[in-house]
């Protein structure tokens, strides 16, 4: 993998956006007036559905007035995936976004889409096959700062103490991408009393397997859990309500879902990582924009990736940052992504007045 420093990213894509939209305006003849397929993989993570498909379709707007964007919701379905895929090609889109349900069950998808001349860009998560471009974040950092942030909310239980795992899917390459990153931090620290994976990333499946590791260790002696997202979290925190845990231990999580930041002003969740949705969408857009009018990718990649079948795949690998409740409002507030009104509901004022996100008098 060759690198920059990531300095320069927001300049390379905002110039690559800038140009593109001032080429968009300056054009009338319908010359960019193709379409731009975006495929997500299911509705159980909240982000999909509220921030990242009104991201991509309000930056392509912005980048291609004429462009349309044709839109589909595997639901956590790989061969709903698939025949919306292909759906998509017959329709006759230029480029495919796509955050694939099953990386290795698209393979073929994806190689249908090559030979009918119609470039993927593999969004969030990287997919086998011919993929042209790629946009994510970097998933062994999520993993590490997860696992620093749990380390540091264990105490003196950081040394030696019992932690389960909670992992992602383990159709997903960012669920190992994420575990790597973690264990390269808490390995020979905690103790791993049960590691789990969570189908579907499901809140589900994670309240089933915390119950299991409770019924398997005892629930007071779990000293940390490091779940994967914060679908996961919240499946890991209502099982230890259920079990009338006393004293819930830290909580990691990922995606700064707007239930995840409420769990953390309340107190039962220890942090979240925010990966800044609209910096990777913008990516994505411009990656898809380009590629649909047979532009190179070199201007808009800032280092390349290796997939188990494709070398050298032009990519931007976005920064993650860590939030805790100390950190809610220099990261999700200043950002615009919720409102003080939002994360603060009336049961929540008194704690937002502790955490410095509300005066008294704003009460």
């Amino acid at each position: 993998m060759r690198t920059r420093t990531w300095h320069v990213v927001a300049a390379l894509v905002a110039g690559f956006m800038t140009t593109s939209l001032a080429a968009c305006e300056e054009d009338e003849t319908g010359k960019d007036g193709f379409t731009v397929g975006l495929l997500l993989p299911s509705r159980t993570v909240p982000r999909w559905e509220r921030s990242d498909r009104p991201l991509v379709e309000k930056r392509l707007k912005q980048l291609c007035p004429h462009c349309t964007l044709e839109y589909a919701n595997a639901q956590n379905d790989a061969m709903r995936q698939r025949q919306q895929m292909s759906s998509m090609i017959t329709k006759g889109v230029r480029v495919l976004i796509l955050d694939a349900t099953d990386t290795r069950a698209l393979r073929s998808s994806i190689q249908e889409a090559h030979e009918a001349g119609v470039p993927v860009v593999a969004y969030d998560r990287l997919a086998d096959g011919p993929i042209s471009g790629y946009v994510s974040f970097d998933g062994a950092q999520v993993g590490r700062l997860q696992g620093e942030a749990l380390l540091k909310a264990m105490g003196d239980k950081a040394n030696g103490g019992n932690v389960v795992m909670m992992n992602g899917d383990p159709t997903s390459p960012n669920a190992a991408w994420f575990r790597g990153g973690a264990l390269s931090v808490v390995s020979g620290k905690v103790k791993i009393g049960r590691s789990y994976d969570t189908q579907g990333w499901s809140t589900e499946s994670a309240h089933a397997n915390m119950s299991a590791a409770m019924a398997a260790l005892g629930p007071d002696r779990i000293d940390g859990v490091l779940a994967a997202n914060d679908a996961i979290a919240a499946g890991v925190i209502s099982a230890l309500k259920s079990a009338r845990v006393r004293e819930l231990p830290p909580v990691t999580g990922q995606d700064a879902d707007l239930d995840a930041v409420q769990r953390i002003v309340r107190g039962e969740q220890y942090m979240t990582v925010y990966k800044p949705f609209k910096a990777e969408a913008d990516a994505a857009v411009a990656m898809a924009v380009a590629l649909g009018r047979g532009e190179d990718l070199r201007e808009i990649a800032t280092t390349t990736t290796n997939s188990p079948t494709t070398r050298h795949i032009p990519s931007v690998l976005l920064t993650p940052r860590a939030v805790t409740v100390d950190k809610i409002k220099p990261t999700l507030l200043k950002d615009g992504v919720y409102s003080v009104d939002q994360i603060c509901i009336t049961e929540l004022r008194p704690a937002c007045e502790k955490a410095g996100l509300i005066r008294s008098e704003d009460k």
